[in-house]
């Protein structure tokens, strides 16, 4: 993705002009909504206004800004949704509280993927399975998310650069103290002691390395593939003076060697693609002393919806995570008995935290934005990011995804 674009939004698939179709497409969205049941909507263009959904209680305010809205959505479903907030053709007064809204109304949110729709979701489709997770392929996907400058991830992140879901033990707790609570509760989980060899399979800033080896006193060996995290994790285990235990490695995980007494991936397993998973649970059996134990932290969906959710392309497959397949609980089980001798010992579901820390980076990149700027990201790169951080916290407040720290541990 180009940054110095100043749209960003993908114009490979036919765009109808605003004036084309419009009062059919303006007519097709209102139909879907009218099919609200759960919560209101208000949707306000030219000093009109037309309110959807159950009567009675607070509304989620939408303002139409530009005409080409109503064909994006028609055209586009979900995804052109995202595309037009990113080119400010409509604002919400609660982004997140919307997100909810459709959640809560699924049916009319499967229903905008119809229709119309349908012409679109070809291209999309093919455009993803040219993001498929082959060693080069991989380096491409994570490079586009990874490696779009540690500066911006500082903006938003916590001290510990830890990016993936803290757990807010109890109120009040700042999001460092909430993601020192959930590497804390991972090295539990492993019953780490001074005497292992961990491997961790996804670097990520090295958050995890330096609170195993600085806390527990063992030796970590860390892989990741973006340059950007490799040499940033390299600095802070060189600057905490534990370039003695911890190891950053710039390796696929599908080529590193040995074995280890403990392993941990904490939600890299969602960039692996469903393709890939029997391969990756293979490549952790082997990376396994005999009776070792692994954590995988992995974002889930519901196993309801897994098969369909793996066919589409939504906002987040198309801008944010080219290549990923977020997993279900089930489908997790089967690739991992079918491919290894990994077995699960523990199962602990930690999604509603993630809600919390969505908002809270939510929080701090918006509070950012003039800095984000000032970095060279264009405001379509800060509506893109909005819309994404509002559309994860809103699927775990509803509990349409969840983050499971699974336990597993290597038969003989």
């Amino acid at each position: 993705m180009n940054l110095n674009d100043p749209t960003l939004v993908d114009l490979s698939r036919p765009r109808p002009r605003a004036g084309l179709l419009a009062g059919l497409a303006r007519r097709l969205v209102h139909a879907r909504l009218s099919g609200l049941r759960h919560g209101r909507l208000a949707l306000h263009e030219q000093g009109e206004s037309r309110s959807f959904g159950a009567a009675g209680g607070a509304a989620v305010n939408v303002t139409v800004r530009h005409p080409a809205f109503y064909p994006e959505l028609a055209f586009g479903g979900s995804v052109g949704a995202g595309e037009a907030y990113m080119l400010g053709h409509w604002v919400a007064d609660d982004l997140t509280g919307l997100m909810r809204l459709l959640l809560r109304n699924r049916e009319a949110l499967d229903g905008m993927e119809g229709g119309l729709a349908r012409l679109s979701s070809p291209l999309r489709v093919s455009a993803h399975w040219l993001h498929r997770n082959t060693r080069a392929g991989s380096r491409r996907n994570i490079s586009a998310h990874y490696d779009l400058g540690n500066d911006l991830y500082r903006l938003f992140l916590d001290e510990t650069m830890m990016y993936s879901s803290a757990i807010f033990e109890r109120p009040g707790m700042t999001l460092a103290e909430a993601q020192a609570a959930k590497l804390e509760a991972i090295c539990r989980k492993l019953a780490l002691g001074p005497q292992d060899h961990v491997l961790e399979i996804g670097t990520g800033w090295g958050g995890f390395a330096l609170h195993a080896a600085g806390k527990y006193g063992c030796r970590v060996t860390t892989t990741t593939i973006s340059p950007n995290q490799h040499a940033l994790a390299t600095e802070r285990v060189r600057a905490a003076g534990l370039a003695d235990r911890v190891s950053v490695l710039l390796r696929d995980y599908r080529d590193l060697e040995g074995a280890y007494d403990k392993l941990v991936s904490i939600e890299m397993i969602e960039a692996v693609g469903h393709q890939y998973f029997g391969e990756f649970f293979r490549v952790c059996e082997r990376r396994l002393h005999p009776g070792g134990r692994m954590l995988l932290q992995s974002i889930t969906i519901a196993d309801q919806r897994y098969e369909q959710a793996k066919r589409e392309v939504d906002f987040i497959k198309r801008y944010i995570f080219p290549g990923c397949c977020i997993p279900s609980v089930t489908a997790l089980a089967s690739e991992m008995t079918g491919a290894s001798r990994l077995r699960i010992v523990a199962l602990e579901d930690i999604g509603p935290h993630y809600a919390t820390t969505l908002a809270r980076w939510r929080e701090n990149f918006l509070g950012n934005a003039p800095r984000v700027r000032a970095l060279g990201y264009p405001d379509t790169f800060i509506r893109m990011w909005q819309y994404y951080l509002s559309y994860c916290e809103g699927g775990f407040a509803e509990r349409a995804l969840g983050d499971v720290q699974l336990v597993l541990e290597r038969g003989g």
